[in-house]
């Protein structure tokens, strides 16, 4: 069987994996952000959320029980006004932000790494042998909100879903309810794109369709809620 290890501790990334019905392992890695960017010097937001996707996916493929598995790290930056923001984490920076962004847009740039620890000698359960791929992409979407009221905001930061979220907002929570449209792929914003994940697993010899198991979350029951 083809092991996927998630390097991300994303209760939302997890979930939508499982909502795919992506059989996988959560495996956190302790990347210190801030050290990888200084270390790299300045990015554009783009470029950031692939860098962290890649410190944090060879932390993990660093580590043996990732032996003989398929890494996946993902980090996501928003783009606003030519800025890069991450997570907010105290309600002043979340609220500066939220007032800015009311009736706007922005990008979210989601970056992706895979890294293949399979053997590239010895054949798997499938018959298939690591490709020894690194690899990344970044998945982008135009996010459109809608004029927020400055007592709305307080109400949604009191909830504390928007501090740990790059940008301050998610999709598929409270924050939905401000999301006008969203121009690219929904899952980018929620945090990996199902679709990026199955070409890079492709790149590295490996359908999608092999990670899917009657173990995770049933996606038609998911729908059927």
């Amino acid at each position: 069987m083809t092991r996927l290890i998630l390097a991300s501790q994303s209760p939302a990334r997890t979930k939508l994996l499982s909502n795919a019905g992506i059989a996988h392992t959560v495996l956190v890695s302790d990347v210190d952000e801030d050290a990888v960017q200084a270390r790299y010097g300045v990015t554009d937001p783009h470029d950031t959320a692939l860098l962290l996707a890649r410190a944090k996916a060879e932390a993990v493929a660093s580590l043996p029980e990732a032996e003989g598995a398929l890494v996946i790290g993902c980090d996501s930056v928003f783009e606003f006004d030519g800025e890069a923001h991450g997570k907010p984490y105290t309600p002043e920076v979340a609220k500066e932000r939220m007032l800015r962004m009311s009736g706007s847009m922005g990008i979210l740039h989601t970056g992706h790494w895979l890294v293949d620890c399979r053997d590239t000698d010895e054949a798997d359960d499938d018959g298939g042998t690591g490709s020894g791929a690194t690899l990344g992409s970044v998945a982008s979407a135009e996010v459109h909100f809608m004029e927020m009221s400055e007592a709305e905001i307080d109400t949604y930061i009191a909830t504390e879903e928007p501090l740990l979220c790059a940008g301050s907002f998610t999709i598929d929570g409270y924050g939905g309810a401000f999301i006008r449209k969203v121009d690219g792929d929904p899952h980018t914003v929620v945090g990996l794109s199902i679709s990026t994940l199955r070409g890079l697993l492709t790149q590295a010899g490996v359908n999608v369709t092999q990670l899917w198991t009657s173990g995770a979350a049933n996606p038609a029951e998911v729908r059927a809620e």
